[in-house]
């Protein structure tokens, strides 16, 4: 007979790795949606960039999975079905704003999930509100990071090259955005397929199989392949919301974005900072966009894009929260 908690265990895998592949096609617009927009890249090439470097951008650093593995929950009260039910509640509001082409955060959608089923399990006390304070907070800041970025970036190009015509200068920068959206797509795989990377070394803490936290080489490979996968089938949706509908973007503005938002979520990653890249590339895209003029940017896309943010960690809490409810009668607590 089949040992019911290593059957727990194989579904807490499969349940992580299917968030990391959603995770892979619903954030593929972070990456590549301002050189789809601007045609430095068709969609099939960006795709295919995409996920060769995010899988490579996911096997240089485990700091970020340390952080979600080991700053939110008591380890004492983290079980299988806690950390399948919030791995559920991730992906369910995954797919339901990416039904709707919103880019929400899959970062906060992973630390909602995690924070409703132990609530669910344990009640607040189970929660590390040291470890939550410094990941929200890393998750309020890298936004207005981004939008400042952006912004003085974008001003400093403008002043570099004032002289230059438009069409030699989105020329030039058609071919420099291949090189930042590839830098772009690297800095997602660092910060996003750790997510998974934490929630599985911690189900293997748990079990019993790892001793401390520290993530096998296996899962590492495992979580960046299933992202790669993910990035390959593209995400349309909202490639058209972040590339098209919220500011409309040349060349120059989408090598601004890029490498700003790069080199915000790297930053971020090498301190084990969990960023949203999708936070940080839409502000980033909003400071560009105010570097031109304030109706520049499609305010009624921002509402839309804010309110998925707003509502992301407790959606996703409660989504979990829900699975914890119906699933812990069926397969235990």
């Amino acid at each position: 007979m089949l040992d019911p908690v290593l059957v727990m265990l194989c579904l807490v895998i499969l349940a992580a790795l299917l968030f990391d592949y959603i995770n892979g096609f619903h954030d593929t617009a972070n990456a590549i949606a301002t050189c789809v927009s601007t045609r430095a890249l068709s969609v099939k090439a960006a795709i295919c960039m995409a996920a060769v470097l995010n899988f490579a951008g996911a096997m240089i650093s485990t700091k970020v999975a340390s952080t979600i593995g080991k700053g939110i929950v008591d380890s004492a009260n983290i079980t299988q079905m806690v950390v399948l039910a919030g791995i559920l509640g991730a992906i369910i509001w995954n797919l339901i704003t990416w039904y709707y082409g919103l880019p929400s955060s899959s970062s906060h959608a992973i630390i909602g999930g995690l924070m409703g089923s132990v609530y669910a399990h344990a009640g607040l006390g189970a929660l590390k509100w040291g470890g939550l304070e410094k990941i929200v907070l890393a998750l309020l800041i890298s936004p207005i990071l981004g939008t400042i970025v952006g912004f003085a970036f974008m001003l400093f190009l403008y002043r570099v090259f004032h002289n230059s015509a438009p069409s030699a200068l989105n020329k030039h920068f058609r071919r420099l955005q291949v090189l930042s959206a590839a830098f772009m797509a690297f800095s997602h795989g660092t910060a996003d397929a750790q997510k998974s990377m934490g929630v599985i070394t911690m189900a293997l803490v748990s079990y019993g199989f790892l001793k401390t936290f520290a993530v096998p080489w296996e899962v590492m490979v495992a979580c960046a392949t299933a992202m790669a996968c993910g990035t390959a089938l593209g995400g349309w949706r909202i490639i058209k919301t972040v590339g098209r509908d919220f500011v409309k973007l040349q060349p120059v503005h989408g090598f601004c974005v890029e490498t700003a938002s790069a080199g915000v979520i790297l930053g971020a990653s090498a301190l084990g900072m969990p960023t949203s890249t999708t936070h940080v590339i839409t502000s980033t895209i909003l400071g560009v966009g105010l570097s031109k003029r304030l109706t520049a940017v499609n305010w009624k896309v921002a509402q839309r894009i804010v309110l998925a943010w707003v509502l992301t960690i407790p959606a996703s809490g409660l989504m979990a929260y829900l699975a914890y409810q119906v699933l812990s009668p069926l397969l235990g607590r």
